[in-house]
């Protein structure tokens, strides 16, 4: 059972979290969590495996830190871990707070192989665990808005859903650490940069019946894709693309998905990033050409 609440005393109590893998995206997860920003939750502690990275974050916050996830969960009560670890290690990670009889917050992606999800999933299972896959985006005002339109059936039947991911990662991106852009460990733009994306597209368009995909190592000097297109066949009849690139230059221009359906669409809903215009009208009311979020959503 999870923590949190109050006491009989009036006092709150705070679920306690633990970070694994002080990295770049535990920058935001530790200053969330550590500078009192969620509220009824705290960091309680940190671990990785580069000590001079977990003790940075462990005296930032005034918490204790560790080099392994096992001497972590020996000696702190915590009653969340947060793995924050490169990809194809969250597997290992998972299963061992499972274990330890911890619940589960796991970066995306989830995994990078159906076997190792399912192992995750298995363990979790058995220990009677929670496990969230972090899909932020999903809490987005437009894309919370886009999902009550279409629990309304204001989209009607489904035709077409699109993302398109139009980012930069150059060679310097790669290069702060040896594990990006290995198949072992990282996985390229569609398990990376274009996790959220896809995740929005079947959360929209339903089960995938077919994939045809092409891909291509395109401007840097990694094992994996940093370009891809797709397109998709959804159990539903409707169709889906999927462009996928982290090999824009000079800046990220897009991260986007349209939905467009017999009733209505939206289009060049932006996911990520700065806000900007995007399309919207339905059969039954029409929300505007070209409308800023603010008009459209708020």
């Amino acid at each position: 059972m999870i923590a949190g609440g109050y006491d009989r005393m009036g006092k709150e109590l705070l679920i306690k979290f633990a970070i694994v893998g002080c990295g770049r995206i535990a920058k935001r997860h530790s200053e969330l969590l550590g500078l009192s920003q969620i509220k009824g939750a705290t960091l309680a502690a940190v671990c990785d495996i580069a000590e001079e990275r977990a003790r940075e974050f462990g005296e930032r916050f005034g918490v204790p830190y560790y080099r392994s996830i096992d001497e972590m969960l020996q000696n702190t009560e915590v009653d969340v871990v947060s793995i924050l670890t490169p990809s194809g290690m969250h597997a290992e990670h998972v299963i061992t707070a499972a274990k330890y009889k911890r619940h589960i917050v796991v970066e995306k992606p989830m995994a990078l192989t159906l076997a190792d999800a399912e192992a995750m999933i298995k363990a979790c299972d058995e220990n009677n665990i929670r496990l969230f896959v972090v899909k932020q985006n999903r809490f987005n005002v437009p894309v919370v808005k886009a999902r009550e339109a279409l629990d309304a059936g204001r989209f009607g039947k489904l035709v077409l859903g699109t993302v398109r991911v139009r980012w930069c990662r150059d060679q310097s991106y790669y290069d702060q650490d040896n594990w990006r852009g290995t198949w072992q460990y990282d996985g390229g733009v569609l398990a990376n940069q274009a996790s959220h994306h896809i995740d929005m597209l079947t959360w929209f368009m339903g089960d995938v019946e077919s994939v045809h995909a092409r891909a291509a190592t395109a401007l840097v000097d990694i094992e994996a894709e940093d370009t891809a297109v797709a397109t998709l066949k959804f159990r539903n009849g409707a169709l889906g693309i999927i462009e996928a690139t982290a090999a824009t230059r000079p800046k990220d221009i897009e991260g986007s998905i349209s939905i467009l359906g017999a009733g209505g669409y939206c289009c060049d809903c932006e996911l990520c990033g700065e806000q900007r215009s995007s399309t919207w009208q339905f059969g039954d009311h029409d929300l505007g050409d070209r409308a800023s979020y603010g008009e459209v959503l708020c």
